[in-house]
């Protein structure tokens, strides 16, 4: 640039001495000195140098600008895959490859639960003190973009020893929203509690489950063996949803599920339907029917119908959970018939201070079985009657992840002893 300049620069001094030597004179003050000259070629110098930089300084941020554009424009995938060099092509693999290089199937993840109970009764035989409640396991990992394995284990103290149960084992092939089907050990979905709050005691608001839904008790199936579809009913806000499952019934323990195959070569089957509006955030109301065959003794059948329903308010201010189900029996030899009342209503409500931590709660239960019911007592010796029951109690959550909670309990049923005192624990999950 300079080189191209300064012959310009040159011939421009020569003319500027012409014109002053052929110019008239003036009372002005004559021509400028050799100095003056060599000072203005010194500013002339200058300014040639400064706009240099400046086309350089352009040049720079235009290539500048033009590489952070071909970065932007490229997929995200390929900015946070660039390596510091750049591979050899031979070696870059395909966008299918990074994609599934990213992804890893099997993915495990492990979750857990426990607790640590304090109970003290007035009940008859009962020992008051700590235990160690159920200790769990959650265990899920997708093993393609569709399929998934869960499953859930529990260890319970015993006097002795831990009992170790497989609460549940499933495989689901997920083919859209609107079917999903999966197999294994479930917990049964004729119940809201029972599908909403597993093992982990950490997921409920209170200390224990309600007695219909009672881990080993015997008035709803808690646990189904066989196959299941789910998934969503197109009804638009509506948000209708349903459960339809096959599987084996009842053991001949009537607390166990048919984990080991079926008693009576007779196959149970369930139907649930529920809705969970739009336009109301939280609530929930649906019912199920449930169907089996039952074995009590080598030869004495029953048909099993259980018809269930439930209303769901969860929005923690208030908590609404209120669940019915009928358990309607029939000897198949006498065409006798028997039905068992099952309900309860829990209220519960989050308080505003110290960080929504506090959560009183409240729930009545009430159970009838008809005297002398033959399913539940085969051996037609006791009378099985009412069950009614009382809690009250508050849940304090100390982290996210860990909560402390008391509760006083009054139940009465006819021939057993009365429950009456208080119950503490701290539940927690990692």
């Amino acid at each position: 640039m300079r080189s191209r300049l300064l012959p310009l620069l040159i011939l421009f001094l020569a003319s500027t001495e012409l014109v002053a030597q052929s110019a008239p004179q003036s009372p002005e003050p004559g021509p400028p000195s050799t100095q003056a000259l060599l000072d203005r070629i010194q500013q002339l110098e200058k300014r040639i140098s400064d706009l240099e930089d400046h086309e350089r300084k352009e040049a720079a941020a235009q290539t500048g600008t033009s590489n952070s554009q071909a970065v932007t424009e490229s997929s995200p995938a390929q900015v946070s895959a660039m390596p510091t060099q750049a591979p050899h092509p031979e070696h870059a693999g395909s966008a299918t490859e990074v994609r599934e290089a990213a992804i890893h199937y099997p993915s495990l993840q492990i979750r857990g639960f426990g607790e640590v109970d304090f109970s003290a009764t007035d009940q008859k035989g009962s020992v008051s003190g700590f235990n160690l409640g159920q200790f769990v396991l959650h265990f899920a990992s997708p093993l393609s973009e569709k399929v998934s394995f869960f499953g859930e284990v529990s260890f319970t103290a015993q006097p002795n020893t831990y009992e170790l149960n497989l609460e549940r084992t499933i495989i689901r092939y997920d083919y859209n929203d609107y079917f999903k089907l999966s197999f294994g050990k479930y917990h049964t979905p004729i119940s809201y509690w029972n599908t909403a709050f597993h093992h982990g005691a950490w997921l409920q608001t209170t200390i224990s489950r309600p007695q219909m839904v009672k881990i080993g008790g015997t008035d709803l199936p808690i646990h189904f063996v066989g196959l299941q579809a789910e998934g969503n009913i197109p009804s638009g806000r509506l948000g209708l949803g349903y459960n339809l499952g096959v599987g084996n019934g009842r053991s001949s323990n009537f607390a166990k599920a048919g984990d080991s195959g079926d008693v009576n070569n007779n196959r149970a089957w369930l139907a649930n339907v529920y809705a969970r509006p739009a336009g109301l955030y939280g609530l929930q109301f649906g019912g199920s029917f449930y169907r089996d065959k039952l074995t009590p003794q080598t030869g004495i059948n029953f048909d099993e119908w259980i018809a269930s329903a439930n209303l769901v308010w969860d929005k923690q201010r208030p908590e609404l959970l209120a669940e019915y189900a009928n358990v309607h029996h029939r000897d198949l030899q006498t065409s006798r018939t028997f039905n068992t009342t099952n309900y309860y209503v829990q209220l519960a409500y989050r308080l505003p201070w110290q960080e929504n931590k506090w959560k009183p709660y409240y729930r009545f239960e009430y159970i009838h079985r008809p005297n002398l019911e033959p399913v539940w007592d085969f051996t037609g010796t006791a009378a099985v009657t009412d069950l009614v029951g009382s809690l009250v109690g508050v849940r304090y959550d100390i982290t996210n992840y860990a909560a402390f909670k008391g509760e006083y309990r009054n139940f009465r049923q006819a021939g057993e002893p009365r429950v009456n005192g208080a119950f503490f624990q701290t539940a927690f999950t990692f």
